[in-house]
């Protein structure tokens, strides 16, 4: 194999590849990224066995060959390499190792056979459709937060996506809870989604979805089975496998009876928790709402720091009401509110609430409430 390339495209290629190799493998070739000439082109590949990342760039093929190196050495390496440089890859008989040449710059490098390099074979996709990169974008920003940690629960460590009837348009869901909110977007149905599998994509999936759509102008095409998905960016090809789980019923927690109705001005309201916040412990972190003619007070008792209290103007017209929430969830949901009110729909102090920018808005919160 001999094969020169710029170094710039080598970089890039590297930077969207090797973050899914683990730092830490007990299968050697694992931590390795495949490399493959052929035609006029360099292919690169990286897998954890779960995810899969490739990318095929255009390359000065002098020999066509194939083997794997350790991806985050060579990212390394081409990362410290000056710009405009031009990167040479060559291996030269049985050695085992192949030589980097750029400028005055020599590395040989331990190479692994190509040949024990994984495949994650995709098998046939049921459903092939096209996402424009700002609704991919927003499926995933307005949901990830509310990803699960908790691994016994393994099935909402992940996004829930899929295709459904909601008053009378077709539209495709993206849902994520940890059991203490939930966040749900909707967007207009892409042609092709329709009757598509209800899939968990995970959260390190979805992570890696999310920095390869930065800077991306074209569609993305998405491709779903019921144990696979694939993400097309351009030249990079992203393929995970799906948690095989049942995702929960999650309209039933979406109360449809809430009558109480507080307005509240985004801003200020999400400062004020932050202030009143600071004094609260790590592990409760309640903030304690109470609302009554107009009037919000924001108040948290720490019995080891003392205690704070922020009052806020708001619309509220009901019947006066305590509540608690986890402060940090509280900011976590405004944050990703795109008005400047926030509208939240309550029933008592023991039940989810329901958070949105106004009635009808394509995404909705509920966030269970804590003791106070």
């Amino acid at each position: 194999m001999k094969v020169t390339l710029e170094r710039a495209a080598l970089l890039k290629s590297l930077g969207h590849v090797h973050r899914v190799v683990e730092r830490r493998n007990t299968i050697p070739i694992l931590s390795n990224v495949l490399l493959r000439a052929e035609g006029k082109a360099l292919l690169l590949k990286a897998t954890d066995l779960d995810l899969e990342v490739t990318e095929r760039l255009a390359a000065d093929v002098g020999v066509a060959g194939g083997t794997t190196l350790p991806a985050h050495t060579l990212y390394d390496i081409v990362r410290k390499l000056p710009d405009g440089s031009q990167v040479s890859l060559e291996i030269a008989g049985d050695s085992g190792q192949l030589l980097l040449r750029s400028g005055r710059s020599r590395f040989n490098l331990q190479t692994l056979p190509d040949s024990d390099f994984p495949d994650l074979a995709a098998g046939d996709f049921s459903h092939d459709f096209l996402l424009p990169p700002a609704d991919l974008k927003r499926l995933i920003e307005k949901t990830q937060f509310a990803i699960s940690n908790e691994e016994t629960r393994y099935y909402l460590n992940g996004i829930f996506m899929h295709s459904m009837e909601a008053e009378g348009a077709s539209v495709l869901r993206a849902v994520a809870t940890d059991g203490h909110r939930l966040a749900r977007v909707e967007i207009a149905c892409p042609k092709g989604a329709s009757g598509m599998p209800g899939v968990i994509v995970p959260r390190k999936a979805v992570t890696e979805v999310q920095k390869l759509i930065e800077d991306l102008s074209a569609d993305i095409r998405v491709e779903l089975s019921t144990t696979k998905a694939r993400f097309t960016f351009g030249d990079v090809v992203l393929t995970t496998k799906l948690i095989d789980g049942t995702f929960p019923d999650y309209m039933r927690v979406i109360p449809a009876g809430n009558d109480k109705r507080l307005i509240v001005e985004r801003g200020p309201f999400a400062a004020a928790v932050d202030r009143v916040s600071t004094i609260s412990s790590e592990r409760g972190r309640a903030v304690k709402l109470a609302i009554a003619d107009g009037k919000l007070t924001l108040s948290v008792t720490n019995p080891d720091s003392g205690s704070a209290q922020e009052e806020l103007d708001v619309d509220y017209d009901s019947t006066p009401l305590d509540i608690g929430f986890n402060a940090r969830y509280l900011l976590d949901i405004t944050e990703q509110l795109d008005s400047d009110t926030a509208l939240f729909k309550l029933a008592d102090p023991g039940s989810p609430t329901l958070v949105q920018d106004r009635d009808g808005a394509s995404a909705l919160y509920v966030l269970m409430p804590m003791r106070v």
